[in-house]
């Protein structure tokens, strides 16, 4: 499962935290084989096609209302896994990643890590609530009919 090589908790905290939209963790401890890390890359990439129809078109595009917030998603769950990484208890980890042993116990860039992926990540999971929030409510308030719409029909 882990190989032979031994599995950093701290650079998997940090590739998880940088490259962990796209997977990059997951091949970092699984190998390229690992079909989970071949999903990731999927709802970044619907949700960077979202920005660019938004740059391009406007905010009243309403697809790209929908697909920006699988970008916030992606990002959200991999400072998720960097955390999950980062806190990891040693023993735990060199069991599921380094069974031959070859034990690194937590340092001061691990924590540092799992930091930057609590800032990041809340900052980023709270702008896609807002965002996809207000898209929700601008789109409501469009259909409902005015007064003035009512009087004449």
């Amino acid at each position: 499962m882990s190989g032979t090589r031994y599995k950093s908790k701290t650079a998997a905290t940090w590739i998880a935290l940088l490259g962990g939209s796209v997977g990059l963790h997951r091949f970092y401890l699984f190998g390229w084989r690992d079909g989970w890390g071949w999903l990731f890359p999927w709802p970044s990439l619907v949700g960077l096609v979202g920005v660019l129809r938004m740059r391009t078109l406007g905010m009243d595009d309403q697809l790209a209302w929908l697909l920006i917030p699988w970008l916030g998603l992606a990002l959200a769950v991999a400072m998720g896994m960097a955390i999950a990484y980062g806190l990891t208890p040693d023993e735990r980890w060199d069991a599921r990643f380094n069974p031959g042993g070859g034990h690194q116990p937590m340092n001061a860039l691990t924590v540092l890590g799992v930091a930057l992926s609590l800032i990041i990540g809340a900052a980023i999971l709270m702008a896609t609530i807002a965002f996809t929030a207000q898209r929700y409510f601008e789109y409501q308030a469009l259909q409902e009919p005015t007064p003035a719409s009512m009087a004449h029909p």
